[in-house]
C-alpha cells in the first residue's frame, strides 16, 4: 500500500511530520507492506536564494510579522522538533529556493535513495545550516547517501527532473493541497499537517484494512490438468 508525502525542504513541520509518521509506522504490524513515496512541493517557488538573509527576518518580511513574533514562532517549532528527537538551529538556516533540492530528491528516488535524500535534505537545512540550493552541497549530500557525486553535479547542471518536480506540484494542486506536509494514503485518505502519531496510525490501519480486502488473493476451485508451469519445461 502506497503512502505519498508532499513536502518542502524548508518546511519545519514537514520534518516533524516525517518523524511522527515514522513513529506511527513503527507501531503498525503491516509496515512491511507500506511503500512511502516522497513528492515535491514548493511553498515559495519565486524565492531567491540568499545565504546572507536571516531566516527570522525573512519570515517577518513574508508574513508581515514583527521580528519578535517571528523569533517566537521559530522557538515554537524548535521545541516541537525537540519533542520528536530533532535538533533545529534556525539561526543557521540558509534562505534558499528548494527547486534544485527537489530535483536532487527525484534523482535519489530514481536510484532507490529517496527516503535517504529527504532525511539528508531536512537535516542539512534545519540542523546543519547548509545551503540546499548549492549544487556542491547537494553533491556532497548525494555522496553521503551512496550516490555518485559526479552524477549529482552533472544532473543538476541540466534541467533533468524539472518535469518530475513540476508534475508533483501539479498533482498536489489537483488534490487541492495548499500546505505541507500532506500525506495521501492509498489514494483514499488525506492527512494535512504534522499530526499526532495516533492520527497517522489510525488512518494507516483503516486504509490498510480496506487495501488488504481489495488485494486479497482470489481462491479458485481448480480442476487439474496438463499445463505448462512458469519457469518449468514445456
Amino acid at each position: 500500500m502506497k503512502v505519498q508525502i508532499w513536502s518542502d525542504v524548508m518546511c519545519p513541520f514537514c520534518y516533524i511530520g516525517k518523524r511522527r509518521f515514522e513513529q506511527a509506522l513503527q507501531q503498525f504490524d503491516g509496515k512491511a507492506d507500506i511503500e512511502v513515496e516522497w513528492m515535491s512541493f514548493q511553498l515559495n517557488p519565486h524565492l531567491k536564494t540568499d545565504p546572507s538573509l536571516n531566516v527570522t527576518q525573512y519570515l517577518a518580511d513574508i508574513k508581515g510579522w514583527t521580528i519578535d513574533h517571528a523569533r517566537q514562532m521559530n522557538d515554537h517549532v524548535t521545541q516541537m522538533a525537540a519533542e520528536v528527537g530533532l535538533s533545529y538551529d534556525m539561526d543557521k538556516a540558509v534562505v534558499a529556493n528548494s527547486f534544485d533540492a527537489h530535483r536532487f530528491a527525484h534523482l535519489a528516488k530514481q536510484n532507490g535513495k529517496g527516503e535517504a535524500a529527504e532525511e539528508a535534505l531536512f537535516e542539512a537545512y534545519f540542523t546543519k545550516g547548509k545551503n540546499i540550493a548549492d549544487h556542491d552541497t547537494l553533491a556532497e549530500l548525494g555522496e553521503a547517501i551512496g550516490l555518485d557525486k559526479t552524477l549529482v553535479k552533472q544532473t543538476l547542471s541540466t534541467n533533468e527532473y524539472a518535469t518530475e518536480v513540476s508534475a508533483d506540484i501539479t498533482q498536489a494542486q489537483r488534490y487541492g493541497i495548499s500546505g505541507v506536509p500532506f500525506f495521501v494514503v492509498d489514494n483514499k485518505y488525506g492527512i494535512s499537517g504534522a499530526q499526532a502519531v495516533p492520527v497517522f496510525l489510525q488512518t494507516i490501519e483503516k486504509a490498510y484494512s480496506e487495501w488488504a480486502v481489495e488485494n486479497k488473493p482470489i481462491k479458485l476451485n481448480v480442476i487439474e490438468g496438463d499445463s505448462c508451469e512458469v519457469g518449468g519445461d514445456c
